[in-house]
């Protein structure tokens, strides 16, 4: 069953507005969304504003940024009031082998995030699009090692976004505490209940009032 506490009520979209950014908080707040997905230069002005559950994305949408960048990038987040971090990973060094690299970056984040309080989470955008099933597969692991909440499709931007099988391999191969995210492209609430039977427990998207009241979509993310 598609409820509004599986919805990551989102606007990531580069030129976004604060009228767009007030728009999407009063809509969280009215359907009870489980968070808004904001860019980070919107956490703070949102925590001061609303009483919505903050969540904001760290090295996106390209994930080539270093460790300590995303670091940094994420504690500023943490300051200003994020609540959920989703991360993207360096898709480079998985394409070079060196899983080391990446979940070392994924533990550093995730013990700063953990160690911001209770209840905050890092949830970790493998971007299934750019991945081989072998790949995928490889990481469902590392992101469980490394501490992470839960394994994240897509960012939206890339060349695809989530599918029904991705979601199946990303809850077959991850171990039981860590969560799905299915994100990019979910506009259909049909789509969104298909997702939901695989194995998803929170979806990315911008067309959340439309799947609550199951009409078409036009939004692009």
């Amino acid at each position: 069953m598609l409820t509004s506490a599986y919805i990551d009520h989102t606007i990531l979209k580069p030129d976004a507005t604060l009228k767009q950014i007030d728009q999407l908080c009063s809509e969280a707040t009215e359907h009870k969304f489980a968070t808004v997905c904001i860019q980070p230069c919107h956490v703070k002005y949102v925590t001061e504003k609303y009483q919505v559950r903050v969540c904001t994305v760290i090295g996106f949408p390209l994930g080539a940024t270093t460790t300590q960048t995303k670091l940094f990038e994420c504690q500023q987040a943490l300051d200003d009031g994020a609540q959920e971090i989703d991360m993207v990973i360096n898709i480079g060094k998985v394409k070079d082998g060196d899983f080391e690299y990446v979940q070392n970056e994924i533990e550093q984040l995730a013990k700063l995030v953990h160690s911001s309080g209770e209840n905050k989470i890092l949830k970790v955008i493998i971007e299934t699009c750019l991945l081989s099933e072998g790949e995928k597969q490889k990481l469902c692991q590392i992101v469980g090692d490394g501490g992470a909440d839960f394994i994240k499709t897509s960012t939206g931007f890339s060349t695809g976004g989530a599918t029904l099988d991705d979601i199946k391999l990303l809850r077959q191969y991850s171990p039981k505490n860590v969560q799905v995210k299915a994100s990019g492209g979910i506009r259909d609430g049909a789509f969104a209940k298909e997702l939901i039977q695989a194995g998803a427990t929170r979806l990315g998207t911008s067309s959340g009032i439309a799947l609550m009241k199951d009409i078409p979509s036009t939004s692009n993310y």
